[in-house]
């Protein structure tokens, strides 16, 4: 009567050696008790995981969003401070060509006003030296046509001499002078 116990507890999963026939798995004698290990199995993965895993891993992502939520802020933040920083920059900019542009229409008046001085000084000096020319230029006029009147005065004396005529210095200054005068 054993002997049919343990065979009727085998089954027909295990062989007289011992050893399983077949898969061990897929033995229907042993599913409800491989049923139960597997409950149990989860029952004790599900309490590892809800009290030890899960709430580690929900901290991690609390603390990645919560790194990441002020990465955003502190970016957006370092965001309004560069346009500012480059608003304040193109104002700088501007107002340095502003004063450049200045500086340089006060720099061409100055040039200008001195240039103008000194055109109207060239043009005083030149005034005066055309004043003076001209009055050399005339006193040599003058000296030039004594010097001609006197030439041809003696010219036409030595012709009507030459001609075999006797020329009296009345009559020959009063013919160059009608001839001078047109």
């Amino acid at each position: 009567m054993a002997t049919e116990t343990v065979e009727h507890a085998v089954g027909a999963c295990v062989g007289p050696s011992g050893s399983a026939i077949g898969m061990p798995q897929l033995c229907a004698d042993w599913i409800p008790n491989q049923i139960f290990w597997l409950l149990v199995t989860l029952v004790v993965i599900f309490f590892v995981l809800s009290r030890i895993a899960l709430p580690r891993i929900a901290s991690v992502l609390a603390e990645r969003s919560g790194t990441i939520t002020n990465d955003i802020a502190a970016a957006e933040e370092l965001k309004l401070k560069a346009q500012d920083a480059e608003a304040a920059y193109n104002q700088a900019l501007a107002d340095a060509r502003s004063e450049a542009a200045k500086i340089v229409a006060e720099a061409k008046a100055e040039i200008q006003s001195e240039l103008d001085a000194e055109l109207a000084k060239a043009d005083t000096q030149i005034s005066a030296k055309t004043a003076e020319s001209e009055a050399a230029i005339a006193e040599i006029r003058a000296g030039a046509v004594k010097s001609v009147t006197a030439v041809a005065k003696d010219t036409a004396g030595e012709i009507v001499a030459a001609l075999g005529g006797k020329a009296d210095a009345k009559t020959v200054t009063a013919a160059v002078t009608a001839r001078m005068k047109g």
